[in-house]
């Protein structure tokens, strides 16, 4: 399995820099936020995102390029 690298925390979203995408989400209540990334088959590879700089949580996926079909899982406290 592909291990996310920590990435850079702007520009938020996805994007592609020709090598991988940088993945960045933001969020206050986040205690731990999953990047789920499904195959062409549909099943689901999930990758703990490495790294939070203040509210914004980030990892860059090396080889993965534009058309990716992915999603997070946000993981929080009750309040």
């Amino acid at each position: 399995m592909i291990a996310l690298t920590p990435g850079q925390p702007a520009p938020l979203g996805a994007h592609f820099d020709g090598s991988g995408v940088n993945f960045t989400l933001f969020s206050v209540h986040a205690e731990r936020v999953e990047l789920c990334v499904f195959d062409e088959s549909g099943f689901e590879h999930r990758y703990d995102l490495p790294s939070r700089s203040g509210d914004i949580w980030h990892g860059y996926l090396p080889d993965a390029r534009p058309g990716l079909r992915y999603g997070y899982r946000v993981h929080a406290r009750s309040l």
